[in-house]
């Protein structure tokens, strides 16, 4: 492999790459803690809003480098208001999840009207957004603290001790479902790497060299088994990382298979191009905004139910965590380019250096610094990238 594909191979791989490097400095920092099995499924428990409302983040950048501020507001609105139907109301459980997801939608929806018909900007209507939905959740609190007591809803959107997978084998010391699952996993995912490669020679596509292909596969496919091995040596999958699976898979088809997510890329490319083209750039906003509202209300219901509570003060910042992963994942400060696979790789970064510096002990206002630095990082290199292609 020559100088000019070794580069191109990082530059097409560099947040993999960055993951590993920031994990490696962690192991060495932590003296291996961050990779305790306890430690990996924490990874997972604490960042999982972060995937969900990443995904959802992506498609509002997607449309031109747009972004949703109210998300976190959203949040804790959507979340103190099924905590008070849940236990104030005496309200089921199912019918306050799709009171839940009601509520964040039409959120989303009212957000969108005013971006994608009005043409009101983005950054306007969702920074109103974040003050009127905070505000919202302190009158619905009465800033006051909401206990949840209902376990199947705790345990079922990933909260508790026992907001985990049964293991179906019943191993004492190790969940063979979970370390089965990741070798699933990788089968799957190899499956489909060789049958898109296939495809794409039948079709007389241009394909990467086979040595890309495998290193990438190995790396990726040698990470899910270790991330499996770990979870199956605590108590195995949490069911958080089932929701985030869900959502991965579901947005990461839209956006790579269908027709509406390549309206999202081309509205972000060119709008008035899009528009020329019969794409009704107006919808793509609309629904770019409304799906975050939805997200944020399953986010919110993440949120409450791993601190079986609801309080004023949940989901602060929580937009700029999902910002961040977006941008670190390698989605364009300009719209038009980025994917689900990416801003989950962003996540994780971050989420990384969350676990490893809380264990490391740094203070929590450096812990600001070192993520704001990373995410100036991740545009500055996007914006330097676009200048020399141009």
């Amino acid at each position: 492999m020559n100088k000019s594909k070794v580069i191109s191979f990082i530059k097409a791989n560099t947040m993999i790459i960055a993951l590993i490097f920031i994990t490696a400095f962690f192991v060495w920092q932590t003296g291996g803690k961050i990779l305790l099995p306890q430690n990996v499924s924490n990874l997972i428990s604490q960042n999982a809003y972060v995937f969900v409302l990443a995904t959802g983040m992506l498609l509002c950048i997607l449309t031109g480098g747009n972004i949703d501020l109210s998300v976190g507001s959203v949040v804790c609105f959507v979340g103190a208001t099924g905590a008070i139907l849940m236990e104030n109301r005496d309200m089921n459980w199912v019918i306050a999840v799709i009171f839940m997801l009601i509520i964040g939608t039409a959120i989303g929806a009212w957000q969108g009207f005013w971006i994608a018909y009005v043409r009101v900007p983005p950054f306007i209507t969702t920074l109103a957004g974040m003050l009127i939905f905070r505000g919202l959740s302190n009158v619905v609190l009465q800033g006051l603290t909401v206990s949840l007591t209902n376990t199947t809803f705790v345990r079922l959107f990933g909260g508790g001790a026992n907001c985990y997978v049964p293991d179906f084998f019943g191993i004492e010391g190790f969940n063979l479902t979970a370390m089965l699952t990741g070798i699933v996993a990788c089968v799957i995912y190899l499956f489909i790497q060789i049958q898109g490669r296939i495809k794409k020679a039948k079709k007389g596509y241009e394909i990467e060299p086979i040595n890309k292909m495998i290193i990438r596969s190995v790396i990726i496919s040698l990470v899910i088994l270790a991330f499996a091995y770990q979870l199956s040596r605590y108590r195995g999958i949490p069911t958080a990382l089932v929701i985030v699976a869900i959502v991965v898979l579901v947005y990461g088809y839209i956006t790579s298979k269908t027709i509406l997510g390549r309206h999202f890329y081309a509205v972000g490319g060119n709008e008035k191009a899009a528009k020329l083209s019969g794409i009704n750039t107006n919808r793509i906003y609309f629904i770019a905004y409304t799906n975050m509202g939805f997200l944020a209300a399953l986010a919110g219901m993440m949120t409450i139910a791993r601190l079986t509570s609801a309080q004023p003060t949940y989901g602060q910042n929580y937009e700029m965590d999902a910002i961040g992963s977006c941008f670190i994942g390698g989605a364009s400060a300009y719209g038009g380019t980025g994917k689900v696979s990416g801003v989950i790789i962003g996540a994780l970064l971050m989420g990384v250096i969350n676990l490893g510096m809380s264990i490391m002990g740094v203070d929590a206002n450096w812990q600001k610094v070192v993520k704001g630095m990373v995410l100036l990082g991740a545009v500055i290199f996007d914006v330097v990238s676009k200048k020399r292609n141009n």
